[in-house]
């Protein structure tokens, strides 16, 4: 977005709304939580690339800012700490602290490899964020999340078909203002953050940002291996921003930025889940693991980011242009275990066969650039122009470990290359039909090409008789696709308004070629979405609260999926014929009294797949598989399963969220508080196909924090716990092996002191 004419265009809504609150008021904030006159503050999305009220916009918006953001980061958690957090927004990762996987109304993408694409576009700063890890990137002197529920394609383009985050950092202002945090907490878990802002002369300001995470390894490792202690992670981030502004007709902002992580990987627990059940087995400890193979991962990142502004008067030109270089190396004990049960060594937990594997990014580099034209306020009509170009290269490594061997040797590498050229012209119109009666219209046209090839030069299974060298044939696709959304807003009165969307969006095909385990190179073509929803946002009690209501109906054709593991511990893409999802989604706002706010968020999500035709190959590590199983004509079954009529992986139906904060003023000016929150997820599946196993139980994470804030508002001290009541809780499995899985976080709690200055 581009800076002056955000600033420009917040300001007129303030004024006509007769709010003290400002576009970088948290809308969820410490104190902010309502405006002075006791109403609430009012929330300014970007969800259309223009500075605009919430209620105005007719999409699916969730936000979350200010002090929401500070307590949800406590305890030194990763972008994951969002999941949930936002009805129908759910976030997971078999890799531990990068490589997070975004679903939004049940739409996401399982696939583990490093080229994997997903239907839900992270958007930091305006730059799309397209290598899944990219998106693990830290977030810090944040300014607001939205999160934008269904299509995105006509503003946002590709890869957007269930919807977009958008994350924007606290921008440079003239005024000095800064501070510093530090907290520490269980496991040696520390967090700084701090922050210095200003102006460098009357023309230019600076903002100055980072952060340093730190947590001890905490989890023993009881089994004779190469490391004796996981699950520490020192991860830190820095972000330098220069802004021009002198008043006149050109702004511009410069952003550079960097940020790595250095840590254990995702803990895989072998044999974790009780056998015909979705539950943890008896005497599962978190703090335990039994290991003979390494796990670790480092990450390191680099951006920058140029926005130019240009005030034509009656329009506003705006250039972003980015570049990201990211590179990471992980790697784990997959198995989860130690030994093998053909050489009579794997106590306590039987493992078929060991799998020690690694993946990396050596080198990555994505260029955007996006250029458009904002009409402003010309009356009745208002529109956006643009252009936006994409241009990312890379290379994955993948390699395999023997773990039976003494050093844990090399015995198996292979890489891929591929190569994304895309670009889109777009636009969007405006048109206030009457006073009430908004109408609007998006067109976006795309161009997608992509090459690809993959190479096997050692095989972990040599000694088999599969031939070390491996090269199927490259791959390229060269995809045209045109989206569009048209909408209407309808102001019943001023507390009230309604709005219907019919939205498309689409994901550019895919490729995938981990030939570690076999010889094929799989391709998913272009997934494509309609989605036509239907909502009411509006104030209640006289202004102290407010809520969104929306429902919505979907259908994909082709949709993109990953077969992941089986007994062949092989990814294969795959697409749907059909597939189907419906909904809804609510959230609410009150300010109860001046001293005590509340928030709530509620979503269903029904997700089926269509597609009496489409079989895949289940676990190959024992669990019971609940699907029917393809059969040869002889009446035998092949191996393979039907899928048809199952809900999408990690698709929870229900998502709830609740936060509360009841403070009390001091004489001396200052104040206490307590604020409290939960998360709340229902059971969901892992796989595409379905066992009694591989499925998650109901999740409920409750937070607290307790502090005082000082009469003038410039120093906080605060305890707090993350998920305090200690739920233990499957996230994810590995099902080619054995009953292996993964669980959430474990309860921290501790203390923050925070230091304001201005």
């Amino acid at each position: 977005m581009g800076y002056s004419f955000m600033k420009q265009s917040t300001q007129k809504l303030i004024t006509r709304a007769g709010l003290l609150a400002t576009a970088s008021v948290a809308a969820l904030g410490l104190s902010t939580a309502h405006a002075q006159d006791g109403g609430l503050d009012t929330i300014i999305v970007t969800a259309q690339k223009r500075a605009e009220d919430i209620k105005d916009v007719p999409v699916s918006v969730g936000t979350v800012s200010g002090e929401e953001l500070d307590v949800l980061q406590s305890a030194g958690v990763d972008v994951r700490f969002l999941s949930a957090r936002v009805p129908s927004l759910q976030i997971e990762s078999s890799f531990g602290r990068t490589f997070p996987r975004f679903y939004i109304r049940g739409l996401g993408n399982t696939d583990f490899d490093l080229n994997a694409s997903q239907p839900v576009s992270f958007v930091y700063d305006d730059i799309v964020l397209e290598n899944p890890v990219l998106k693990g990137l830290p977030l810090f002197d944040i300014e607001q999340v939205e999160v934008l529920r269904g299509p995105q394609g006509t503003l946002f383009g590709r890869n957007t078909p269930a919807g977009v985050v958008k994350v924007a950092s606290a921008k440079p202002t003239d005024e000095f203002e800064a501070f510093a945090s530090a907290s520490w907490a269980r496991f040696n878990t520390i967090g700084t953050e701090a922050m210095i802002n200003g102006p460098i002369n009357d023309d230019w300001s600076m903002r100055l940002s980072g952060t340093y995470l730190h947590r001890d390894d905490w989890v023993d490792n009881l089994a004779s291996g190469p490391e004796d202690e996981l699950g520490g992670y020192d991860d830190f981030g820095w972000r330098a921003q220069l802004l021009y502004d002198n008043d006149g007709p050109l702004t511009a902002l410069f952003n550079v930025h960097g940020w790595g992580s250095d840590g254990t990987a995702r803990l895989f627990r072998a044999n974790i889940i009780e056998p015909g059940t979705d539950s943890i087995v008896s005497g599962f400890n978190r703090d335990e693991v039994f290991y003979d193979g390494v796990n670790k991962q480092k990450v390191r990142g680099y951006g920058a980011t140029m926005t130019l502004d240009y005030d034509l008067g009656n329009h506003t030109l705006t250039s972003i242009t980015g570049w990201k270089d990211v590179e990471v190396f992980s790697r784990g004990d997959i198995d989860g275990g130690f030994g093998a049960s053909f050489i009579g060594n794997d106590t306590p937990a039987p493992i078929p066969f060991t799998a020690e594997s690694a993946d990396g990014l050596p080198e990555h580099e994505q260029i955007t650039q996006e250029i458009r034209l904002s009409s402003n306020d010309l009356g009745a009509v208002d529109y956006i122009l643009g252009f936006f170009y994409f241009d990312e290269s890379f290379e994955i490594d993948s390699f395999n470990f023997d773990s039976l061997a003494p050093g844990n040797p090399q015995n198996g590498y292979a890489f891929q290359n591929q190569d994304t050229q895309a670009w889109a012209l777009f636009g969007n119109v405006n048109y206030e039909a009457t006073e009430k009666l908004t109408l609007q219209a998006g067109l976006r046209y795309s161009n997608d090409e992509k090459d690809f090839s993959a190479e096997r030069v050692q095989s972990p299974l040599a000694f088999l008789g599969v031939p070390n060298v491996a090269q199927p044939a490259a791959q390229s696709s060269d995809d045209d696709f045109v989206s569009w959304d048209v909408s209407a807003t309808y102001e019943v009165n001023d507390a009230t308004s309604i709005f219907g969307r019919i939205a498309t969006a689409h994901r550019a095909p895919s490729f995938q070629g981990r030939l570690l385990f076999g010889d094929v190179i799989t391709q998913a073509d272009t997934e494509e979405i309609i989605s036509y929803e239907a909502g009411v946002k509006g104030d209640f009690a006289e202004g102290r609260g407010s809520y969104s209501l929306t429902g919505f109906v979907y259908e994909i054709s082709d949709q993109q999926l990953t077969a992941v593991g089986g007994g062949a511990n092989f990814n294969q893409l795959v697409n749907t014929d059909t597939t189907n999802g419906y909904g809804f989604e609510l959230e609410t706002r009150y300010a109860a009294t001046e001293n005590a706010f509340f928030t709530a968020g509620l979503s269903y999500n029904n997700t089926e797949i269509d597609d009496p035709n489409l079989f895949i190959q289940p676990c190959g590590g024992g669990c019971t598989v609940l699907d029917p199983a393809q059969l040869d004509s002889t009446g035998a079954p092949t191996g393979f399963v039907s899928i048809d009529g199952n809900d999408l992986p990690h698709a929870p139906e229900i998502i709830a969220n609740v936060t509360a904060r009841f403070s009390q003023p001091l004489p001396n000016g200052g104040e206490t508080f307590v604020f409290t929150d939960a998360a709340y997820e229902s059971d969901k599946n892992f796989f595409l196909y379905e066992s009694a196993e591989f499925q998650s139980g109901d999740l409920l994470e409750v937070g607290i924090r307790v502090g005082y804030v000082s009469p003038d508002g410039d120093m906080e001290i605060a305890a707090f716990g993350r998920n305090i009541f200690n739920d233990e809780s499957l996230r994810g499995g590995i099902d080619f092996n054995n009953l292996t899985g993964f669980v959430n976080e474990p309860p921290v709690f501790g203390f923050e002191i925070k230091k304001s200055y201005n």
